[in-house]
């Protein structure tokens, strides 16, 4: 994302149509609650989706700019890009 936080009208966009589906925002919202990143396997346990779905819906949120994910070995966390939640919510209010 741009460093002053203002996002381009595609990645507005691509955030808009990220959080329409419930799922997604169901796991961004579990990612953001987490006091540490979060780990896959903790996600996995509490969304009763297969792997691969959960997987698909990760990359949506990563393409969009919400999450970052630090993949070390086989194993990848995940955390909440607030600087973008945050552009996103102030040109939304800007409506």
């Amino acid at each position: 994302m741009p460093a002053e936080n203002t996002l381009t009208e595609r990645d507005f966009t691509r955030i808009a149509r990220a959080l329409a589906e419930p799922r997604r925002y169901q796991i961004l919202k579990q990612i953001g609650q987490s006091p540490t990143p979060a780990m896959c396997c903790s996600l996995q346990e509490s969304q009763e989706i297969s792997p691969a779905t959960l997987s698909h819906h990760l990359k949506e949120l990563e393409t969009a700019g919400l999450i970052h994910i630090e993949r070390e070995g086989k194993y990848m966390r995940f955390t909440l890009d607030r600087a973008t939640l945050h552009a996103y919510l102030a040109q939304l209010s800007q409506l």
